[in-house]
Order: structure tokens, then sequence, then C-alpha cells
């Protein structure tokens, strides 16, 4: 059993860890608020290119453009896929990396020829370690999203898009759902289904046109490239903000099993005192009728 002096020596332990673990909480949720913030200032821009993008078809429902499903609906099945997997750069951050690893995971079996990008460190080493080839690694932090490197992203994925070199591009991201859950999700990056833009039923048809230059095609595929880099933007601030979350519920949990740990030590911590102490007064008091004893009997001799 251990003594009182390495019971107090771990408690102190313990103490010290959990200034750790609180000041890690504090910069995970300060993190997450600025993330957030930056995110809704873009939003309203992505919001009118949603609108813009509705209004070209309003105004031309068979449009072609290259980002898009033809007009009949016919999918692609065949061909080179692209996964971009947006992870983190540390850990203690609960199960955040691992579901999106495991996401990323189900894409591969599904689709073998699939080129994979990486965002985030633990990422990168997991993929590496287990011989997984990828096919780019963006090196810059997951712990900084920002619009400028979401436009890099998309602009190399764009290129090979156009290229032919990729048919289909995925994104594997934490979903930041409404601050109270977080869920590792995998969507369809490009190309895009028309109906994700189709108008509402109330909406009439443009009845005066509006002239596009050069034409109504190039127009919808360059709002669309900017369209692309905004929806990688959101998915990097969304899987900060889960990583951010997962952070501060690790802490928490870590902090309340070092409360147990502590009032359990505690509690071990004053039964061994209460034991020296009885057995210290059990000692006295022995030694003190020992010693009437003795008196008791030198008294009798005498």
């Amino acid at each position: 059993m251990a003594n009182t002096r390495e019971i107090k020596t771990r408690m102190d332990g313990i103490r010290d860890t959990q200034k750790i673990t609180n000041a890690m909480y504090l910069i995970a949720s300060t993190k997450m608020r600025k993330a957030k913030a930056e995110l809704d200032k873009t939003k309203p821009y992505f919001t009118a290119l949603q609108e813009e993008i509705k209004r070209i078809f309003r105004i031309d429902e068979a449009v072609k453009s290259r980002y898009f499903y033809p007009p009949d609906g016919s999918h692609i099945t065949e061909g080179t896929y692209g996964c971009l997997v947006i992870t983190a750069d540390k850990g203690l951050a609960g199960a955040y990396n691992q579901n999106v690893i495991k996401e990323a995971g189900r894409l591969l079996k599904q689709h073998a020829d699939t080129k994979l990008f990486v965002v985030g460190e633990h990422g990168r080493q997991f993929f590496s370690q287990h011989h997984v080839p990828i096919e780019r690694s963006f090196l810059y932090t997951a712990q900084n999203p920002t619009m400028q490197r979401a436009q890099e992203i998309s602009r190399h994925l764009l290129e090979m898009f156009d290229r032919g070199e990729l048919k289909k591009i995925f994104i594997v991201f934490t979903d930041f759902k409404n601050g109270l859950a977080t869920e590792a999700v995998s969507t369809r990056l490009l190309p895009f289904h028309r109906k994700q833009f189709a108008t509402d039923s109330h909406e009439k048809a443009v009845s005066s046109p509006f002239e596009f230059f050069p034409a109504i095609e190039d127009v919808l595929n360059g709002v669309m490239e900017s369209y692309v880099s905004g929806f990688i933007y959101s998915a990097l601030v969304d899987s900060f903000c889960s990583e951010q979350n997962a952070r501060m519920t690790a802490m928490d949990a870590a902090n309340k099993n070092a409360e147990h740990m502590l009032a359990d030590l505690s509690v071990q911590y004053n039964r061994i005192r209460q034991a020296v102490i009885t057995q210290e007064i059990t000692e006295v008091s022995s030694g003190a009728k020992a010693q009437k004893r003795k008196r008791r009997k030198e008294a009798s001799e005498e």
C-alpha cells in the first residue's frame, strides 16, 4: 500500500495535469468561436453565388457545364475519382481523426481507382504508415483555415477535373452541426446535380433573359469555380470547429476523471493518515500502560 507521501505526490501531479487540460479547453473554445465568426462573414457572399446559379438555371435549364451532370441525369460510374480528406494536425481530440479516416477508408474500398488528397498532419502520417499512396498532400497546417488556402486546394482539384484526370471528386470532413453534434461525412464535390440548384415552384422563370458574355456556359463555369472554393472553405472551417469541439469534450472528460481520481485519492489519503494517527495513539497508550504497570510493580517490590 502506498504511503501518504506517495499519494500526495500523485495528487499534486493530477492537479498539474488539470491545469493543462483546463488551458487546452479554453484555447479550443476561443479558436472555435473565432473560426465560426470568420465563416459567418463569408456566408452571405456564397449564398449570393448560389442564388445566381439558380437564376442561370431559371433562364436555361439545359445549360451545359462540365461541373454538372448532363440534363438527362446520366451518372458517371467509371474513371478515376479524387478524395479530399481533411484531418487535424494534432491528437487529444477524442475519435475526431479516427472517424474521418474510417469514412475515407470506406470510400477507398468502394472505388479502388481513387486518388487521395490530404489536409492535416494526422492524415498524412496515417496513410504513409499504412502505405496508402497520396496524390497530393497540402502541407500547410489545418489549424488556420483561410479562403486563400481553400482557393489553392480548389484550383488544383479543378485543374485535374478539367483535364479529365478526375471524373468525380469527393470530400471527407467532419460536419459541425449547430455545435451540438459532429459527424464525419463524405459528400460528392464534383460534378453537381442540377436539382441541387433547382428553383422553388413559386419562382417564375425569367421572362427577359440577361445578356451573358461571352456565353452563359462560361459565366456558369466561372461562378462554379468560386462556389467550389467556398464549399471547400466551409468544409475546412467545419472540420476545424469540430476538432476544437472534440478537444473541448475530451478535455472536459479529462477534468472530470481527474476530479474523480482526486476524490478517491483524498479518501485513500485520509484513511492512511487516520490509520497512522490511530497507530500512534495506540502506541502512546500502550507505552503509558506499560509505564504504569512498571511503576506498580516497582511499588509492590518496595
